[in-house]
């Protein structure tokens, strides 16, 4: 299946966050025209979409997306992943991409158990909004290449244990903002306003994000190097920290997420 946007349909069965973010990205790229069709689930975020894009529709059921489209997105949640999968009818021409958390391809395909053209994984997470961000794709596929391009960075793996990883990594979000919290708060602990730390420190991290873009092949330890003084205190920071368990507690929880995506 070759992308044309101006011949094809995507569907989304699943509308939350992620749904919601891919589809104001594609808003914004070449595909701002192509018919889109969601799924009825969640009616504010169904209906905010298609009052914010003409190309959107609202499908009568989750059925009726896939007889409505070509490119078929499954966004649902993984505790109700296999009810809602064997319960749709896919065509032999249907494309799927699949956004089901740690749900690999085998399981999915015996969940639709009927012929679909194409089955890959991706992990788009919210910043596809404002076409930032990475999305990791497995196995290598053209349409999902072609689309989380102009959405931010593609970045295709041929390894099933590859894409693993990468998506271990995408559950550091949470944790990126809650060091955020804990820095902000032991700030106004010692006197500063929350208002004050908080802007303070969005921009120090956007700062950082934005010294590492524009260095794509230096390293995580060159960029330390960059921005700690021999003997000073960024220096002084990065090694209380692991002496005093950040790096080893870091690890041990990407270690359990990892092992939970592989049960």
């Amino acid at each position: 299946m070759k992308i044309d946007p101006k011949r094809m349909t995507m569907g989304f069965v699943g509308t939350g966050t992620i749904t919601e973010a891919v589809v104001t990205g594609l808003g914004k790229t070449a595909f701002c025209d192509t018919p889109i069709v969601l799924s009825p689930r969640s009616a504010s975020v169904a209906g905010r979409l298609a009052a914010a894009n003409r190309n959107v529709s609202i499908a009568l059921g989750n059925q009726d997306v896939l007889d409505r489209s070509d490119l078929v997105f499954m966004a649902v949640r993984p505790q109700i992943a296999e009810e809602v999968i064997r319960s749709l009818r896919f065509r032999p021409d249907h494309h799927v991409i699949s956004f089901v958390a740690a749900t690999p391809i085998d399981q999915l395909l015996a969940w639709i158990d009927q012929p679909v053209h194409h089955l890959s994984l991706a992990i788009p997470l919210p910043f596809v909004a404002d076409l930032q961000g990475a999305t990791a794709i497995y196995p290598p596929d053209e349409v999902s290449h072609t689309l989380f391009s102009a959405l931010g960075t593609a970045i295709q793996v041929e390894d099933k244990q590859e894409f693993e990883l990468l998506a271990v990594a995408s559950c550091l979000m949470a944790t990126y903002f809650g060091m955020l919290d804990a820095t902000s708060s032991w700030l106004q602990s010692q006197g500063l306003s929350r208002p004050a730390g908080d802007a303070y420190l969005r921009q120090l991290f956007s700062g950082l994000a934005h010294a590492a873009r524009l260095k794509p092949v230096a390293s995580f330890d060159e960029l330390i190097g960059e921005h700690s003084t021999k003997g000073g205190l960024n220096e002084q920071v990065l090694e209380d920290f692991r002496e005093f368990g950040g790096t080893a507690a870091l690890q041990k929880a990407l270690d359990r997420i990892l092992a939970r995506i592989r049960l």
